[in-house]
């Protein structure tokens, strides 16, 4: 298992949990869309993440709720581009750009973003690991099934973990024959992207079967529907199972962690490792 992630010009150590703090600037993202449309909100809220502990900012410029429509090239560019590059004057802040755009992930890269999340890493189009190997940018693989706009239309496995598994698999063949270099990836089976609850369910079970695949993983579960289907909870109230998944995930050797409550996060992983690091003495 590597412990380190190489994304463009610098490395991120994978020993400790590494948090990525989630900034929509979109109307319409189920948890915050709409609250940091102007860029100094963005900016604000950037920093205030990013002195709870977050290593990592992920910046979004279209929804990929279930049900999005997708959003106009110019219009995400518009929407992204100004933030990031605002961000980029803060020298120890990694910046990662959330967008299924080859364009948008090219423009934010030479705005200064470090990594490149890619929640359609389904696709055929190579335009974008090409980017990733031309840049030595990181790059989030996700697992989805289908488009955001129909992926929870009725999604259907035989086998959930053992499918995600194979198209992993096959994925981190075809990045490195484009020259991606496996210590640029991170993957993340994509919890609520093209699942039911069932699924989602035994993919965080078996979060330590993708060990194998020398990659380290990502995980995004916070303040997801899944709790909502789970315990009748609204988003404002999904805070303590998202804490307690993230937990869970960590003892399964999940390295990163994309949330919108970092502090909340930050404190329950290190209470975890210090009862661990206890618990070994």
């Amino acid at each position: 298992m590597q412990f380190h992630w190489k994304i463009k010009n610098r490395e991120i150590k994978l020993g400790k949990p590494i948090l990525m703090g989630i900034l929509n600037v979109t109307p319409d993202s189920f948890s915050d869309g709409g609250n940091y449309l102007d860029l100094n909100a963005a900016y604000n809220q950037a920093l205030l993440m990013h002195q709870q502990g977050a290593q990592i900012i992920d910046v979004g410029g279209e929804s990929t709720r279930p049900g999005s429509d997708e959003v106009d090239l110019d219009e995400e560019l518009d929407r992204v581009i100004p933030v990031i590059s605002k961000l980029s004057e803060i020298s120890d802040l990694v910046i990662s750009v959330d967008t299924r755009k080859t364009e948008v992930a090219r423009k934010a890269i030479e705005a200064g973003a470090h990594i490149i999340n890619d929640v359609e890493a389904n696709r055929e189009d190579s335009r974008m690991w090409e980017l990733v190997a031309s840049t030595g940018a990181g790059y989030v693989a996700m697992h989805m099934k289908g488009k955001p706009k129909t992926m929870q239309l009725a999604p259907e496995y035989q086998n959930p973990v053992g499918e995600v598994y194979k198209f992993f698999e096959s994925l981190i063949a075809k990045l490195c024959d484009m020259g991606v270099e496996t210590s640029q990836i991170v993957i993340d089976v994509g919890i609520g992207f093209g699942k039911t609850l069932e699924h989602n369910m035994e993919l965080l079970s078996h979060l330590d079967s993708f060990h194998s695949l020398s990659c380290p993983q990502l995980i995004g579960v916070s303040r997801k529907s899944l709790f909502g289907k789970l315990f009748g909870l609204e988003v404002d109230q999904r805070l303590i199972p998202s804490l307690s998944t993230a937990i869970w995930a960590h003892s399964k050797g999940v390295k990163l962690f994309r949330v919108h409550d970092v502090k909340e996060t930050r404190l329950s992983l290190e209470t975890w490792d210090a009862l661990q690091k206890k618990d070994k003495n």
